[in-house]
């Protein structure tokens, strides 16, 4: 492993903690990546579809659906104090207006637990999966998107009873620009073109991975749409709960090289700025943050030629965290923020350590500078299914036997957990 890391982000003095009383650490998960057999969704019957774009199918995924007690009890154990979770709208309303009691129930059972054994559940209502009925109708392209999300979200409202923490939609500005992968179900044969999305789309199925250099700007259509829909959600919950709402937000953590600063303003309002503008009313808005992107001549750009990068081709930048949260705040005016997601796609377990152990310095940095960050979520608790790359890029603290679902925690693990019960004082 070279050693040609952003030297600025390990030099931070973190013997005294910066981090508050009540500051959660905790890990994430997402409802299709981990629950398994998800097959009312949009995202089960795009992999299904001949010549799909996803390497590999999720199937049972980590089975998290039958074993979230275990993974609850593993992230108490390792000494976590929070565990982001999603609902899955494609359980919950199956077919269009018939909402499914049991499956509820068995999202209120999860998070009583977590309530029961201290940890702080965290609720995404939505993680890119919607149901197919949905996508079928038109998905977030659908005039009637923004009530037919209006109605899911007021029937998982009454199950929230002693949640804190809500985000309505998964990384809307990432969803915006997948939101053509969904076309071909809205078609009687959608298979007969497969083959024409995948090729506009083609980027995101390369060596390279999910990465927005690579990728069509955010779609307007569904960014209005979803924030639209994300307002409606906010107003249903203020109603009917006592949550604090907000959603999640990729950051990219965007820098202009020199002569390129309007070209810079430009690319933030597109992928970033008009997200985090909607969030100015929300309790608080979730940032989500793995790798730094340069803006120059061309646009956005890849990982320079000859720097360490990840699984995914990232490049390796632990600092990106604090230009992340830097940015939100002066962009929502300064609403508290929480990291929903930070992470690295790596084999090897200490070059996760280390990664994490960077951001975490330039996050306790940020507290210092007197930013409201009120918890840090580790991008992922377990191994999981990476959508169109399967499950071959690892990002997990935990790995998972893909025959047993045996559940081995990493050396990563336990080291954060040993991080969250010191508050911070022992990242180094």
């Amino acid at each position: 492993m070279t050693n040609n890391r952003t030297a600025s982000t390990m030099t931070n003095d973190t013997s005294d903690s910066s981090f508050p009383a009540g500051f959660l650490w905790g890990a994430s998960t997402a409802p299709h990546q981990n629950e398994g057999n998800n097959t009312t969704s949009d995202f089960w019957a795009l992999e299904q579809l001949p010549g799909s774009v996803f390497a590999e199918r999720s199937g049972d995924a980590l089975d998290l659906y039958h074993r979230w007690k275990e993974d609850v009890d593993l992230v108490k154990s390792l000494g976590l104090t929070a565990f982001r979770f999603g609902i899955e709208w494609a359980r919950v309303e199956p077919t269009r207006g018939q909402f499914a009691k049991a499956e509820l129930a068995h999202y209120r059972r999860i998070i009583d637990y977590c309530l029961a054994v201290g940890v702080e559940p965290v609720i995404t209502l939505h993680h890119f999966t919607s149901p197919l009925w949905f996508a079928q109708a038109g998905g977030w392209g659908s005039d009637e998107a923004v009530d037919r999300f209006g109605d899911y979200v007021s029937a998982v409202a009454p199950i929230l009873e002693g949640v804190t923490w809500v985000a309505t939609i998964n990384e809307p500005n990432m969803f915006a620009v997948m939101f053509q992968m969904s076309t071909p179900l809205q078609y009687p044969d959608p298979a007969a073109i497969v083959a024409q999305i995948n090729e506009s789309m083609a980027p995101v199925n390369g060596d390279a991975g999910i990465n927005s250099f690579t990728m069509p700007e955010p779609e307007s259509i569904p960014t209005q749409v979803m924030i639209a829909a994300h307002e409606r959600a906010r107003s249903i919950l203020r109603e009917k709960t006592s949550v604090k709402v907000g959603w999640t937000i990729a950051v990219q953590g965007l820098v202009a090289r020199p002569g390129f600063e309007s070209e810079l303003s430009r690319y933030q309002w597109v992928w970033e700025d008009v997200f985090l503008d909607a969030s100015k009313d929300d309790d608080w808005v979730g940032v989500q943050s793995y790798t730094s992107q340069l803006v120059g001549p061309d646009g956005l750009e890849g990982a320079p030629e000859g720097v360490e990068v990840t699984q995914t081709g990232w490049a390796y930048r632990p600092d990106a965290l604090g230009l992340a949260l830097r940015h939100t705040w002066e962009a929502t005016g300064g609403i508290p923020m929480m990291v929903t997601e930070n992470g690295i796609a790596t084999a090897d377990d200490q070059q996760r350590i280390d990664y994490t152990t960077g951001a975490l310095e330039g996050l306790a940095a940020v507290l210092r500078d007197g930013l409201d960050v009120r918890g840090y979520l580790h991008w992922t608790l377990m191994d999981n299914f990476e959508w169109v790359h399967g499950y071959e890029k690892t990002f997990g603290l935990i790995a998972v036997d893909r025959t047993t679902f045996a559940r081995t925690p990493k050396p990563s693990a336990y080291w954060l957990g040993q991080v969250a019960q010191t508050n911070g004082r022992s990242i180094r």
